[in-house]
């Protein structure tokens, strides 16, 4: 069995945390969670161009807000990855999807999961990505890599978690849904 295929068959038999999130009249997003199929499987992730508005420099997946004539959230992580890495919609092989979290810029995020070959001629809309990088799926599955840091705001307490990686940062909603990744593959 192949690398990829045991990713495959750990995450498909495991089942996410449930969650009383509730989309009635919420803005809703998705993202693309891109593992590249390697001989060592790698997740692509991007760093958002420095002149956007909100997370400007972050480390994010490609990914954005449901637009109306996306005709589900899968259609919205894969057009949001077209626009901002190139990746054609017909090369992801979509396995599965993470329980939505919410972002703190009010957003009900929906984590899709896609394999995509190795070798696909990817390039950056420089309007909105700063860079591309790969990370090994192995890695960010290790839930020793995560640091956590509690705090507490408007009353209420909260965890983000957090790592460095090769010069990056990743943290936020980025880390958590990773982190939650990790935590359903264990």
């Amino acid at each position: 069995m192949t690398p990829i295929d045991n990713f495959i068959n750990r995450f498909q038999l495991t089942l996410p945390d449930t969650v009383n999130l509730s989309s009635d009249g919420q803005k809703t997003a998705a993202v693309l969670l891109p593992i590249i199929n390697k001989p060592v499987p790698t997740l692509l992730l991007t760093e958002r161009a420095s002149t956007l508005r909100s997370h400007a420099g972050q480390v994010a997946f490609p990914g954005g807000k449901r637009d109306p004539e996306d005709s589900n959230l899968i259609a919205t992580a894969l057009r949001e990855a077209h626009e901002e890495v190139a990746i054609p919609p017909n090369a992801v092989s979509v396995i599965g999807q993470l329980a939505p979290l919410q972002s703190s810029s009010g957003y009900l995020v929906t984590p899709i999961i896609g394999v995509i070959p190795a070798g696909l001629p990817l390039r950056h809309n420089p309007d909105e990505v700063a860079s591309i990088f790969e990370i090994p799926l192995s890695y960010v599955l290790n839930t020793q890599q995560y640091q956590a840091l509690d705090f507490r705001r408007s009353g209420k307490n909260h965890r983000i978690y957090f790592y460095p990686y090769n010069g990056h940062l990743v943290w936020g909603l980025t880390a958590a849904i990773l982190h939650k990744l990790a935590l359903q593959i264990t």
